[in-house]
């Protein structure tokens, strides 16, 4: 028998043969085992195991079986006769039917494989962005393509003309097209958003001039899922897309403005919003997130409520909002440690004409320390030093406006 075997070894077609029926043996495996994973809860653990056991030696057996019937080694006898048995009954519709489910739940899987294994760079980058986008998009249509092969090849066991079959689906396909001309035009619009790069998966979007906004949780050739700030998930027809301001490409701006009152000095004020931005930008645990030197544009407004000073600072993608956080911060302490005010909203109380009498109280336990001017309580503050790191989130429109 060994000679026999080294023989029919030499037969390049051998191998191929048993390198098929391994893969078919493999398949009818897995999905053994997918169906046992479906009686979990309703079998006790060990006849489970036991059950898997079985299953394991049974196709081990079987592919011997046929291995020796492919190498055809009759000196075999047992193991010769029953893989004849197995091979005259996958040559059956219903074995044939089995074997084409089983690979597809093979392909089916090995998608899932292969797109766990492309994992995208931590780092915020378009790169990132596309095999983000892209990962999902090609899944999806791999994942078509197997259900419409393997669809296509079960009928074909089952005796039907494909050829019939699929030139009866395209005309349908094409009648109800020109009823469902938003899905095409959902299709065409995601399609060259994916190869323009207009915006990807972890974009943070507006569409269609601040309807709605959000980050970009899934996107594919027929719909965009954005996820808003309060965490409801918005999901838009690509079609319905008309414009798209996308706030997380190649780089971002923080507009730094803050107000000062008409009696503060315009110069001093000036001298600190450079200091501060300049501050800002060179300090180790935020110079990382900048990508240009501040740019102080000075006066920009003269309102009746005050005098608008504006810097701009040219940071990474998604950076601008913990940025403009920490400036916001530093430079109110700044202001109150130079003593310029940062005018407020006023508001007059009007008692009527009747007479308002007061009272004052010395020495009781209702007499409080007068307040601290705001140079003073300044003082007590670090501005280089955040008591709580700045959030990485993004804004509401009503604070970006």
């Amino acid at each position: 028998m060994l000679d026999e075997l080294t023989f029919q070894l030499q037969k390049p077609q051998v191998w191929v043969g048993l390198f098929l029926t391994l893969v078919v043996a493999y398949a009818l495996y897995r999905f053994g085992r997918t169906l046992l994973r479906a009686l979990e809860g309703h079998l006790s653990p060990r006849l489970l195991a036991a059950l898997k056991w079985l299953w394991l030696a049974v196709v081990s057996l079987g592919w011997l079986a046929v291995a020796t019937q492919v190498a055809y080694l009759p000196s075999v006898p047992v193991l010769f006769d029953l893989g004849g048995d197995i091979v005259d009954g996958f040559r059956h519709r219903a074995g044939q039917g089995v074997v084409i489910v089983a690979v597809a739940l093979i392909a089916w899987n090995l998608i899932s494989v292969i797109s766990a294994r492309v994992v995208p760079d931590d780092e915020f980058t378009r790169r990132t962005v596309r095999v983000q986008t892209l990962k999902g998009v090609v899944e999806s249509t791999l994942r078509v393509v197997i259900v419409l092969s393997a669809l296509i090849a079960f009928l074909q066991t089952l005796g039907l003309n494909a050829t019939s079959l699929l030139a009866g689906v395209s005309v349908l396909g094409l009648a109800v097209s020109f009823g469902a001309q938003s899905l095409v035009k959902d299709v065409f619009t995601g399609f060259f958003i994916l190869l323009e790069d207009q915006y990807g998966v972890g974009d943070v979007i507006t569409v269609n001039s601040g309807q709605l906004s959000g980050n970009v949780e899934k996107l594919n050739l027929r719909m965009t899922a954005l996820r808003a700030l309060d965490g409801t998930v918005h999901i838009i027809p690509n079609g319905q897309i008309n414009t798209v301001s996308v706030s997380s490409k190649d780089w971002s701006r923080v507009v730094a403005t803050v107000d000062v009152s008409y009696n503060a000095n315009i110069d001093d004020a000036l001298r600190i919003l450079k200091q501060v931005s300049e501050e800002l930008a060179a300090d180790p645990d935020w110079k990382e997130h900048f990508l240009d030197v501040p740019d102080i544009q000075g006066v920009t407004q003269l309102m009746p409520e005050g005098v608008t000073l504006r810097a701009l600072l040219k940071v990474l993608p998604k950076s601008q909002y913990a940025v403009g956080r920490e400036f916001n911060r530093r430079i109110k302490i700044a202001m109150d440690q130079a003593g310029i005010e940062i005018p407020s909203q006023h508001r007059s109380l009007n008692f009527g004409n009747a007479p308002l009498e007061v009272r004052v109280l010395q020495g009781g336990p209702a007499a409080q320390a007068p307040a601290a001017p705001d140079a003073a309580r300044a003082d007590t503050q670090d501005r280089t030093r955040a008591p709580v790191p700045p959030s990485l989130s993004r804004d509401t429109d009503d604070e970006l406006t």
